[in-house]
């Protein structure tokens, strides 16, 4: 006589589901760019693996804090006063330096733009909130 046969259990796929989701991270590509513009000479590659190191966490802080305060002003939103109030505490914006001369100073005219209000020809400001 013949027997039902039993289904055979599928092998567990070690696909995307069983995979640790992986945070994402600033491309090396620009970290690279951004510190060979600041550094001027050659650097090693087991250098700039500490450094790339270092700049991922200092970007994981970075969001964890301005997370940490937009959520005690009870927004769901980072804001520009977030940043400021960071940057305050790690000493980069004072009295003496606001944090609109760090834009000035730092960022191209096209970022510049879009952060600090412009007034222009008929009573508009760029950028309108």
């Amino acid at each position: 006589p013949l027997q039902p046969q039993q289904a055979k259990p599928l092998p567990k796929k070690l696909g995307a589901s069983q995979r640790k989701p992986r945070e994402p991270q600033v491309p090396s590509s620009l970290i690279n760019k951004i510190f060979s513009h600041y550094v001027k000479m050659p650097v090693t590659r087991d250098a700039f693996r500490i450094v790339e190191k270092c700049t991922q966490r200092y970007f994981k802080q970075l969001s964890d804090d301005l997370e940490a305060y937009s959520k005690h002003a009870g927004r769901k939103t980072v804001e520009m006063a977030d940043l400021e109030v960071l940057m305050r505490r790690q000493g980069l914006v004072t009295d003496k330096m606001p944090l609109h001369v760090l834009i000035e100073r730092h960022l191209p005219l096209e970022y510049r733009k879009l952060l600090i209000p412009i007034a222009v020809s008929g009573n508009k400001v760029i950028p309108y909130k």
